[in-house]
């Protein structure tokens, strides 16, 4: 997958590393590796694209550990619930349909400035909302 490759290779243009590019990267690994695996080459991608496109992973700005498992979590409770066991195209339509995908879907979970908080950026952080 060009994507992938490009996101691996740190070659994707910055221009497409869009809000929709982040969640095909996340269930391409949630389908190819174990959930811990998947979580740890996420993660680290991130930080090593961020900063390969001149970006710095801090506590303002960059990586943010607790929207990445938050809806890495939800990527993965996804695939187990519709038993998905291969990434196909009709897999990455579907889930590009799905509610919890829309940018403002966090926010009935989080509060904007417990979700921005430096805390949250570098930690996984518990919702601050019932």
């Amino acid at each position: 997958m060009t994507l992938i490759e490009q996101f691996e290779n740190c070659t994707l243009p910055k221009a497409e590393w869009t809000h929709e590019n982040h969640f095909v990267m996340a269930l391409w690994y949630c389908v190819k590796y174990p959930l811990p695996e998947a979580v740890s080459k996420i993660r680290n991608g991130i930080k090593r694209y961020n900063e390969s496109v001149g970006g710095q992973n801090t506590g303002e700005s960059g990586y943010h550990e607790t929207i990445t498992l938050f809806y890495t979590s939800r990527i993965a409770d996804y695939i187990i619930t519709n038993g998905i066991t291969t990434f196909t195209e009709a897999v990455l339509t579907d889930l590009l349909q799905q509610p919890f995908l829309q940018k403002e879907y966090i926010s009935g979970f989080y509060s904007h400035e417990y979700l921005m908080s430096k805390e949250a950026r570098k930690c996984w952080q518990a919702p601050d909302k019932n």
